[in-house]
């Protein structure tokens, strides 16, 4: 096993970090925040033109690039160092990994390249329960002339307004079970949720006799499912670790050009703390989600521990990083004007996000038979 990031992925992050420094500046981001979509079509369009990013881990003979989850890390981190606004997470990390794993080939030739190619793709599953298991699925799908329908509501679904492609969770007879539903279905209305990330998206669906496609088997949904939210877990520790360096680069830079009673801040040694402390929980980040990245490349047994383990870790990490780098730029670092607050508000959003660390502690503990 090699630890450190081969040639050929260190050049894709730079490729990546070049074309987010210039498409998703701070006034960039600022912009899309504040509009009803949350992000640029235009710079959407380049990343799956130009950058071939939504089609990175999109198997080849579906139109894709084929690499694997590690390349993926590498690009969600940094765009989570730039707090990307786009539907890319909700697109690939769910809706292209639900695909993939889902074992039906039809939903796959239909739906995997039109992702491929730019198409914005979300997957539904969380409820008002707000539970991320298996029993949080309460939505009902009923069989209908050869078909499906679905009634119900599902929640905090990202970029719920904007997607073309949704796949939904819901119940039949059988057990939790997989569906497709288009973006214009009878029956389907999309409502904006007011959120403290605006980074982020989010929306609540609700479905009233929607007509919906089976994907994969009837009842075997929660299979899919269970493996695509440790995957997004994964995906979602390397934003966060991505976030975790920005902020402590941040920090650190304040630090050595503040000058208070005739000294750079950070000759102090209260600051001297803060940022050694930061270091240390940001590396260790690292750690745990590069390796449960290799474990979801690899797709071994250890994939749902490492999953739960980095999560857990990387959300604490991001979120006390996020708060430190406040408290040393000071009363600058509370004002809107500052993007401090930015990175604060995603770092708060991604730890509750697929379960806070507590969540995430407990199932390791069940995982691990402890």
């Amino acid at each position: 096993m090699n630890f450190a990031f081969s040639e050929e992925q260190e050049t894709l992050r730079e490729f990546v970090r070049n074309f987010l420094e210039e498409k998703s500046s701070e006034a960039a981001v600022r912009e899309q925040m504040d509009t009803d979509n949350g992000y640029d079509p235009d710079v959407w369009q380049q990343m799956s033109e130009q950058m071939g990013l939504q089609s990175l881990i999109v198997p080849e003979e579906f139109g894709g690039q084929g690499f694997g989850y590690v390349e993926l890390i590498v690009v969600l981190e940094e765009m989570g160092r730039s707090l990307l606004c786009a539907p890319f997470f909700s697109s690939v990390v769910l809706a292209a990994n639900t695909l993939i794993h889902s074992g039906d080939e039809t939903a796959k030739s239909n739906l995997l390249p039109q992702i491929a190619s730019g198409t914005i793709a979300t997957l539904a599953f969380t409820e008002e329960n707000g539970k991320w298991d298996e029993g949080g699925i309460t939505m009902q799908a009923s069989e209908s002339d050869g078909g499906y329908t679905l009634d119900g509501s599902k929640m905090y679904v990202l970029d719920g307004n904007t997607a073309e492609i949704i796949l939904v969770a819901a119940r039949t007879a059988n057990g939790v079970s997989l569906f497709h539903v288009d973006a214009g279905a009878d029956g389907l209305t999309r409502t904006s949720l007011a959120t403290m990330d605006q980074t982020r998206k989010q929306s609540k669906l609700d479905f009233s006799g929607t007509p919906a496609t089976l994907i994969g088997e009837d009842g075997k949904g929660w299979d899919t499912l269970s493996t695509v939210l440790d995957l997004a877990a994964v995906g979602l520790a390397a934003e966060q670790v991505g976030g975790a360096q920005m902020c402590l680069d941040m920090a650190v830079e304040y630090a050595k050009v503040r000058v208070q009673f005739g000294r750079p801040i950070g000759s102090f040694q209260a600051i001297k703390h803060k940022c050694a402390d930061m270091l240390l929980e940001v590396e260790s980040a690292k750690s745990a989600a590069y390796y449960a990245g290799w474990c979801a490349a690899e797709m071994n047994d250890e994939l749902p521990s490492t999953a739960s383990l980095a999560k857990a870790y990387c959300s604490e990490a991001y979120f006390h990083a996020a708060a430190e780098n406040i408290q040393i730029h000071g009363g600058i670092g509370f004002t809107w004007e500052h993007p401090a607050h930015l990175y604060f508000k995603r770092a708060k959003s991604s730890e509750l996000l697929f379960g806070d660390p507590t969540y995430h502690r407990e199932l390791l503990a069940q995982r691990i038979g402890i």
